[in-house]
């Protein structure tokens, strides 16, 4: 599958350049197809197309069209899951999937553009209060927001960015990842032909060393909303200077498992956890965290479940897992396994590396101190670290600088509620793997992981508006 000479959208035009990024298939080398490489002044031209476009679409006009979008993501359905998998490398069932979330998203959006977003506050409920009352509304922000999304769940991490911006009347500018841009631009024509204003929407493709500074610091840019790794993201927050960011960073997610546990389902939910889409999830299983008494059968299903997995040509349709992004990443995890390995762990399946496809690897005995747990490995690695009590495991999982998800395998009431209660992370799934969500509910996470602001649609309406109050007399009733 080929896409050839792809064009940034910019005010509602195809905008070519000589330059161009090549967008590699990483099972296979080839070409997919070419994108311009922007320059500043493409990028100044953006904001500046978005910031003197007022938009005035009605609730029902942004429902409408986010619901026709939704609509097209389906019929397209096949259409979007190959061009996933051509430039991202991820096998066929994950990327329909991935098409099924974005239909998620953009129905989410529709129907949260139809809710009233205001309050009603009575002012005789004090003894200094007068008759009147104090309403509030959301206005879309003043300026643009801008947008950076990476390479995993390409096409995804870009609606979670401009649906929100949609339901609530916004203008954003967006920066693909350079690794897989092409996902975005079909949005961004699904959306254009559901009928956006393409002003509302615009993507410009390009080198972040050439063009991210002009996206952070435009004095027409009002809000920064970044999906990425926690240094860059620190980096964006030092340099945005006195206007919002909203940061959705790495993680490093535990899955605890206690004694009490059902061990096939959680050997499944590590399994799934850690190899669904290659591992390349910021809330993928990172690190299993299992008692002693039931360590080595858990390890043995882990084992017997991970030989299982079938990893290979992403296009085909048996396949489980495809490529990891490309093979600076698969040589990181192998070096990274290697090390753990130098330092007691045990190896015990895969670890095997052919150019960007990496397979899916258990290692047992790890310590939390190794490298391979303490900094998040971004690949389908499950990483089995043992504990003795509950005290231990808190520990352990609250040890490291990221602070996203979690998932808990335990059937006690008492032991969920602590670990709700005690677990330094965003959110806590029990009997689940740690990305369990839906696109509608809160998202996010704190440390390295993010500045606490939440992603799902109605949290990213949240941060996308401004809130406004005003009050009116009232007769007391």
């Amino acid at each position: 599958m080929e896409f050839r000479n792809e064009a940034m959208r910019i005010g509602g035009q195809r905008v070519h350049r000589d330059r161009v990024i090549e967008v590699l298939n990483p099972y296979t080398g080839t070409c997919v197809g070419t994108v311009p490489s922007a320059g500043v002044d493409d990028v100044r031209r953006a904001i500046q197309t978005a910031s003197a476009f007022k938009p005035r679409l009605s609730r029902y006009e942004r429902h409408r069209i986010l619901l026709k979008a939704a609509e097209l993501v389906v019929a397209r359905t096949e259409e979007i899951s190959l061009l996933i998998t051509a430039e991202a490398g991820l096998c066929r069932k994950d990327s329909r999937y991935e098409a099924g979330r974005v239909r998620d998203v953009l129905v989410f959006g529709a129907q949260a553009a139809l809710v009233d977003d205001g309050q009603i506050f009575s002012c005789d409920i004090t003894p200094h209060g007068r008759d009147r009352r104090v309403y509030t509304q959301r206005d879309p922000l003043l300026g643009v927001i801008t947008a950076i999304t990476p390479f995993n769940h390409p096409m995804n991490q870009v609606a979670h960015k401009v649906v929100p911006s949609i339901a609530t009347n916004n203008r954003m500018v967006l920066k693909p990842s350079e690794k897989t841009p092409l996902s975005a631009l079909l949005l961004a024509d699904i959306l254009y032909e559901a009928g956006l204003p393409p002003e509302m929407f615009q993507v410009v493709t390009g080198d972040p060393a050439e063009i991210a500074d002009e996206l952070l610091t435009n004095p027409e840019v009002d809000l920064v909303t970044f999906t990425g790794g926690a240094p860059i993201g620190k980096a964006i927050a030092a340099r945005i200077g006195y206007r919002r960011a909203v940061l959705e960073l790495g993680g490093n997610d535990p899955l605890i498992v206690l004694d009490d546990a059902d061990l096939d389902e959680a050997s499944t939910l590590a399994a799934t956890g850690a190899y669904k889409n290659s591992g390349q999830r910021c809330t993928a299983v990172k690190r299993i965290l299992v008692q002693e008494p039931i360590a080595d059968r858990f390890v043995e299903l882990l084992v017997e479940k991970t030989r299982a997995w079938r990893y290979g040509d992403p296009m085909d349709e048996t396949m489980d897992m495809g490529t990891v992004i490309d093979e600076a990443a698969a040589k990181l995890f192998e070096a990274r396994v290697d090390e753990a390995v130098g330092g007691a762990a045990r190896l015990l399946l895969g670890n095997e590396r052919r150019g960007a496809l990496y397979a899916p690897t258990v290692v047992d005995h790890v310590q939390p101190g190794m490298t391979l747990v303490r900094e998040e490995t971004f690949g389908p690695v499950a990483p089995v670290i043992r504990f003795r009590t509950l005290d231990e495991a808190i520990t352990i999982a609250n040890g490291t600088a990221f602070g996203l998800s979690s998932g808990v395998c335990t059937n006690r009431l008492d032991v969920v509620a602590r670990l709700v209660g005690e677990l330094h992370v965003g959110s806590v799934n029990v009997r689940e793997v740690p990305g369990y969500r839906l696109e509608l509910t809160p998202f996010g996470g704190i440390k390295d992981s993010g500045l606490g602001y939440k992603e799902g649609v109605l949290e990213a309406m949240k941060s996308f508006t401004n809130l406004k109050s005003y009050s009116l007399p009232w007769p007391r009733v």
